[in-house]
């Protein structure tokens, strides 16, 4: 009987980390309606810069992300000025083929440097544990959670705490209104693409203690963030979040009631359930400006 409760709280610490993910790639949607088919690569790029400080400098994957997240970020900068930015007519499409080129870039260049082989962080935390009633828990999980609920929470007050938070929920809401008032939506779509592309960098952290992976890790990875954007609704960061602990409490916990085999099933019977009756997901908005 213990292992429906282990399930459900590892369902939601690891959801927590795919919400992190999730979070950048919804933020980009948002911001600039294109769907960047390239995040997970981005997120395996992350783990693969944390894995390149730890090999060769020795640098705790935690505390690499003082170097790799500013990194991430101004590699997001440049992919959004140099190659989503001069996209032109219908966006949405052009960027999944832009975007996808990215990702097919980047892991040919993981493989050509660190090779195809699968690797793993490894942390002195990543086999230690807790006990929590009758079961232990990692606390690589307790920690990669703890990083998510900061990074998120610095997120939100970005959102609704800041003048730039504004120009992004305004750019969100209404492109074109918001450059009637005012609002740089050039310089603040750069800026959410770095913001997302750094929240990557993070995910990744996480990933690759509890995951091995390797250049095309992404595929899995990013089906897997697509559908809990669709789920928890395009373009809304709560809506990440919510669909990140459905999936991942839905899948763990059928895992261990039912079989491994149908947790993906019996997720995506709710995806199409939910999508049914609101077909915006749990929390998008029916009508968006498409300017």
């Amino acid at each position: 009987m213990t292992l429906v409760p282990q399930a459900i709280i590892l369902g939601i610490l690891t959801g927590g980390v795919y919400a992190l993910m999730a979070s950048g790639l919804t933020l980009i949607f948002g911001v600039m309606r294109i769907i960047n088919v390239g995040h997970g690569a981005l997120v395996i790029l992350g783990a693969y810069l944390s894995f390149a400080l730890l090999r060769s400098l020795h640098i705790d994957p935690f505390l690499s992300l003082v170097v790799t997240m500013p990194a991430m970020f101004v590699l997001g900068v440049v992919m959004q000025v140099v190659f989503v930015r001069p996209l032109k007519g219908d966006r949405e499409a052009l960027s999944v083929l832009v975007t996808y080129a990215l990702a097919l870039g980047i892991e040919g260049l993981l493989g050509f440097f660190f090779t195809n082989n699968y690797q793993q962080l490894n942390a002195w935390y990543e086999t230690a544990s807790i006990r929590l009633f009758n079961f232990r828990i990692a606390y690589v999980y307790i920690f990669g959670f703890a990083l998510c609920l900061a990074i998120l929470g610095g997120i939100f007050w970005m959102l609704y705490r800041t003048t730039f938070g504004r120009a992004i929920r305004a750019t969100m809401l209404n492109r074109t209104a918001a450059q009637l008032v005012g609002v740089d939506v050039d310089r603040v779509s750069a800026l959410a693409f770095g913001v997302g592309v750094a929240s990557a960098a993070a995910g990744g952290v996480v990933f690759g203690i509890t995951n091995v992976f390797n250049p095309g890790s992404h595929y899995d990875l990013i089906s897997r963030l697509l559908t809990i954007i669709v789920l928890g609704g395009l373009g809304s960061l709560r809506g990440a979040i919510v669909g990140a602990m459905v999936m991942l409490v839905t899948t763990d916990v059928t895992a261990v009631v039912i079989s491994p085999v149908w947790s993906s099933f019996v997720f995506f019977v709710i995806l199409v359930c939910v999508l049914v009756v609101r077909p915006q997901g749990l929390y998008g908005v029916t009508v968006r400006d498409r300017a």
